[in-house]
């Protein structure tokens, strides 16, 4: 013969959702260091921003900074560049040189060919990729070569008239 206990299915029901909540907790807890380990390390956040001093670079003049392990082609551009590169003639992916350059006096662009990764070197009016020949103009837009798109710009942006900072704009 059975027993039956009218606070037995009570008790077995409490201890169910004990078991639940301890469990719950546990993997919450289990979770926890999961996810602050996909957080970006200090030595990542501090390259998320590159602060440049453009005071040392003349009219005509570039300079290569790093950031986030890429280099980063600062261009101060002479009005013969701003005027060449406020035409768009021969370019493969045309972009209005106003919107790739918030200043027409500096181009900030990465240095990285859209074709291969490769680094492009500063050669006349604009740039060349000698690895597979694609060529950019002094606004950084492929004008000749296997590459497929323009020199990607960084956010940036003016703290002053002499300095820009690469990252968050």
């Amino acid at each position: 013969m059975e027993h039956e206990n009218p606070s037995g299915g009570n008790r077995r029901n409490f201890l169910i959702q004990l078991t639940s909540v301890v469990g719950g907790a546990g993997v919450a807890a289990a979770c926890v260091p999961l996810v602050s380990s996909m957080n970006p390390s200090s030595d990542v956040l501090a390259k998320a921003e590159t602060e440049v001093d453009l005071t040392g670079i003349p009219p005509g003049g570039m300079h290569t900074v790093a950031w986030q392990g890429k280099p980063v082609f600062v261009l101060h551009r002479t009005p013969e560049q701003i005027k060449e590169s406020q035409a768009s003639n021969g370019v493969i992916d045309p972009e209005a040189d106003a919107k790739r350059a918030k200043n027409p006096e500096w181009l900030v662009v990465l240095g990285v060919c859209t074709h291969m990764g490769c680094v492009p070197n500063k050669e006349g009016p604009g740039w060349v990729c000698h690895c597979h020949g694609s060529v950019y103009d002094d606004s950084g837009r492929v004008t000749h070569g296997p590459a497929p798109r323009n020199l990607e710009v960084p956010p940036y942006h003016f703290l002053s008239e002499n300095k820009l900072v690469i990252g968050k704009a």
